[in-house]
């Protein structure tokens, strides 16, 4: 007993339904960012009656077509050095690019860790982002320059992206099932957790959890 009470007072967990939320607004306690120029973000609460959590859902809903603009949702109600970060998803339209990434270590819109699934591509690939470049990172036993694992990311319907952070390891599931681990150390400090699209990506999210180790 001792020790499951120990482990509950390490462990900080935080979760966003978005379903008290103000519809065609940014929700409480989130910032928007974007990497690279282009037109501005579209992070807006919107409903949803397929949501896992019924019945609103933050959605990202700008369409441009830019394929290096990444835009991002800042959660600034949790700082992160290890953990676990958790969302569900739906891909809804893209034709560039059909992506939903979790965010982790956030320094700025330039310098963060992220993993991403991708409707159009099926895969999920881990990348960091540094000073405004990003580079996939290959999953640990695989060869340099693998890029992340084959995947099938159904679109227009839920599924479920997590991340497990120990350290310089990251452990990504999608739809509870263990795909890969990813070892990397360029940031190594706390920083915040969000969420993130790509290009025309319009994409929902539901049911975020972040618990924090």
């Amino acid at each position: 007993m001792r020790e499951v009470l120990l482990f509950w007072f390490l462990v900080q967990a935080q979760s966003a339904r978005f379903d008290e939320e103000k519809a065609g607004k940014v929700p409480s306690g989130w910032t928007t960012a974007v990497t690279h120029e282009g037109a501005l973000p579209r992070w807006e609460v919107v409903s949803d009656q397929s949501a896992p959590t019924k019945p609103s859902v933050l959605a990202q809903l700008s369409s441009e077509p830019a394929r290096a603009q990444f835009p991002l949702a800042v959660f600034e109600g949790a700082s992160l050095t290890n953990g676990e970060i958790e969302v569900k998803f739906k891909p809804v339209s893209g034709e560039v690019d059909r992506a939903a990434g979790l965010v982790w270590r956030y320094r700025d819109e330039n310098n963060y860790y992220i993993v991403r699934a991708n409707a159009l591509e099926d895969n999920v690939v881990l990348y960091k982002v540094a000073d405004g470049k990003r580079t996939s990172l290959a999953p640990v036993g695989t060869l340099a320059g693998t890029y992340g694992v084959d995947r099938e990311v159904p679109a227009g319907s839920w599924s479920a992206l997590k991340v497990v952070v120990e350290g310089s390891r990251f452990t990504v599931l999608f739809d509870g099932e263990k795909l890969f681990e990813v070892e990397d150390g360029t940031f190594t400090g706390a920083g915040r957790v969000g969420l993130w699209t790509k290009a025309d990506s319009v994409t929902y999210f539901d049911d975020f959890e972040v618990r924090v180790k």
